[in-house]
């Protein structure tokens, strides 16, 4: 019999480092939550909870943009970022020196995908796509049981999506003004509403009417030009009451009925659907990540 391997596993955000060591959603043998301040500061807590722990290998699902270029001298190295102390960032090289194991890198959405491709809502469905709406808007995938790669890693949240007609507010992407995250992000809620999206109170109805509108046909899009077997879609934005259903529904009328071989019904609840792992699945993934370098140099 094959000897079990002690794994860790790390989800990491703008706001909050998740470290897990074990096996899976039901084998746990620890966890801790990590305030992210910079990258020196955030990555030697992380290093330290680890430290005693005795892992055989880290997988580590975290924000980018990342250099995932395994022949680049960067990679693994967090790109040019907005947050403070991140642009620079040798992840991975930082992790390796500090526990001397091997260490492997994806992004917070790629972890997510391949976490619920394991345990969650993807089970089964190849290929898959993970989407995040919160802070930020972010999208990875699974393709054969790995996670999607090209040029560089997938930036679904980046895409151009057409304005509602009702929408006068002008967008709040750093990068691109009116693309789907600065539409339809967290922030961007906030700033057009004046509250956030857990707040909404009186205008719940108008701003569900605005997000599923642009998340719709994200969605749409995602299924025309990647042909995903299931999407998944979660993030903190999709706790407003109504959200999923009604982005269900601008999908399936964006597609208009195109590619009848797609199993959508006039609410497509087997096609689009919520996380099966909760606000575990990129945590988790890093244990799938962490499992498919075990025994490699780094």
């Amino acid at each position: 019999m094959a000897e079990r391997l002690s794994l860790g596993g790390v989800e990491g955000g703008g706001t909050k480092f998740d470290c897990i060591v074990g096996a899976g959603p039901d084998d746990i043998a620890d966890s801790t939550r990590i305030v992210t301040t910079t990258g020196e500061e955030t990555l030697a807590a992380v290093a330290d909870f680890f430290a005693d722990k005795d892992v055989d290998a880290l997988g580590v699902a975290t924000f980018g943009p990342l250099d995932l270029d395994q022949s680049s001298l960067g990679f693994g190295h967090v790109i040019e970022s907005p947050k403070p102390g991140w642009s620079g960032v040798d992840v991975a090289g930082s992790l390796h020196a500090a526990l001397g194991v091997p260490v492997a890198i994806d992004t917070d959405v790629n972890g997510a995908a391949l976490g619920e491709a394991r345990w969650g809502a993807g089970s089964g469905f190849d290929p898959l796509v993970y989407v995040t709406v919160g802070t930020g808007i972010g999208g990875g995938g699974v393709v054969n049981g790995a996670p999607m790669h090209g040029r560089m890693h997938p930036e679904m949240g980046h895409i151009r999506v057409p304005r509602h007609p009702d929408d006068e507010f002008v967008g709040n992407c750093g990068w691109h003004g009116d693309c789907l995250e600065g539409l339809a992000a967290g922030p961007a809620i906030a700033e057009r509403w004046g509250k956030p999206a857990e707040d909404l109170g009186d205008d719940r109805e108008a701003a569900v009417l605005l997000e599923s509108h642009y998340l719709g046909v994200a969605m749409a899009s995602y299924t025309l030009i990647l042909s995903p077997e299931r999407i998944i879609l979660g993030g903190g934005v999709l706790g407003i009451p109504g959200l999923l259903e009604a982005t269900r529904g601008v999908m399936v009328e964006s597609l208009g009925g195109y590619l009848a071989s797609v199993p959508l019904d006039d609410r497509a609840t087997d096609y689009l659907v919520a996380p099966g792992l909760g606000n575990r699945s990129g945590v988790l993934g890093g244990l799938v990540l962490a499992e498919s370098t075990a025994g490699s140099p780094r």
